[in-house]
């Protein structure tokens, strides 16, 4: 899930924004300034607005605590997380590698419910604590912000613990299967299957809800169960890639023959004689009968063409010792897993530092595409 917009980083962590959330956010503020409306009548407009707007800050950053503590469990396991995007059902961490056990996957599920509970019930405290005299009204807007984050940060976590994947019931739910299956890809297909299901009753009961009662609410649950769908589906689908892939080797899958241009071809010659004339997105770059690195046409366009007569396809090369790669050994999975991470759309193949071959998306969506033909 790409972010909308980058807000900074926490302990090295990025922390991103999706447009569901931004969404979301206006929907919070919109319904908690028609809430305290209503059961605050002499209130100004502008305080209104205001405590609406603290409260959507303020679950903001509950949300984002909520997520920040997946991570430090993650890492807790040994489990590198690169960012964290925050959108409509919360937010998702994106790590590195999945856990290795259900217990590490159990912890890292359980952890953000616990923390947006202990929030919510602190919030509440607060409240009950800071709003005991009734009689000085000019704490009353602090009173409210303080008991409205403690129900949306208890929501959060009540809703965060349905067992349907990816919410983080589904986590728990996947980590029990799959302790007492000893499969991981299929306890994640029934949690995600059980998503799926959550979803619909959420979309079908918050539709049934705005028809019959014009309610507001139901919009919020269909909404929830709109994006709970594609979260789950996409989830459910990830499980299948999986298991297409399971116990397949880069050596079964990559191309033994990779066009190779001289080291010392101009980059005029390299367009006109290779890239135009084969419209291959990879070559091998060899010098002196060995193979040295790599070149895509998309380095072409970061030299000026005005350059390209006098500049060699070995000046912009990507040398074999830089570059990511597998070896032919490696599971698929571990490939495909690096590629999404480094955004790479192929990875040399390399034996005590020979290449021996080219490994690109385009053979494994070919792969599950074939097994997918013969059920398999």
């Amino acid at each position: 899930m790409q972010p909308l917009m980058r807000i900074g980083r926490i302990a090295g962590i990025e922390i991103g924004i999706h447009y569901t959330w931004v969404l979301i956010a206006v929907l919070i503020a919109g319904s908690f300034i028609g809430y305290l409306s209503d059961t605050h009548p002499f209130w100004p407009a502008r305080t209104i607005w205001s405590a609406a707007f603290v409260i959507s800050a303020l679950f903001f950053v509950s949300v984002m605590l909520h997520e920040l503590v997946h991570a430090f469990v993650a890492r807790a396991f040994g489990i590198p997380v690169r960012t964290i995007t925050l959108f409509a059902l919360g937010g998702v961490t994106r790590i590195e590698k999945q856990a290795a056990k259900p217990s590490a996957e159990f912890c890292m599920g359980l952890a953000g419910p616990v923390v947006s509970a202990a929030v919510g019930m602190i919030c509440g405290w607060l409240g009950s604590w800071w709003g005991r005299d009734t009689n000085v009204t000019s704490l009353g807007p602090l009173v409210a912000i303080l008991f409205s984050l403690s129900s949306l940060n208890l929501m959060l976590a009540v809703f965060n613990l349905i067992p349907g994947f990816p919410l983080d019931g589904g986590r728990i739910l996947r980590a029990f299967l799959w302790g007492i299956g000893g499969e991981e890809n299929r306890a994640t297909r029934i949690s995600a299957r059980a998503g799926q299901g959550v979803a619909l009753a959420m979309f079908g009961l918050g539709l049934w809800e705005f028809l019959s009662a014009s309610s507001l609410s139901g919009i919020w649950l269909s909404l929830l169960g709109w994006f709970l769908l594609d979260a789950a589906t996409a989830s459910y689908v990830q499980a299948e890639v999986l298991t297409g892939l399971s116990n397949i080797r880069v050596g079964d899958l990559m191309s033994h023959e990779c066009l190779s241009v001289r080291a010392d071809l101009s980059l005029q010659r390299f367009a006109d004689d290779y890239v135009l004339q084969t419209g291959r997105r990879c070559y091998t770059v060899e010098d002196r009968g060995s193979i040295v690195g790599m070149i895509t046409p998309a380095d072409l366009v970061k030299v000026e063409r005005a350059c390209w007569q006098e500049t060699t396809v070995m000046q912009v090369t990507h040398l074999l010792h830089q570059l990511r790669s597998v070896s032919p050994d490696a599971p698929v999975i571990e490939a495909l897993q690096t590629m999404g991470q480094e955004d790479l759309n192929q990875l040399p193949v390399v034996t005590a530092g020979r290449m021996e071959g080219l490994l690109s998306r385009s053979h494994i969506l070919h792969a599950l595409h074939t097994r997918s033909e013969l059920s398999m």
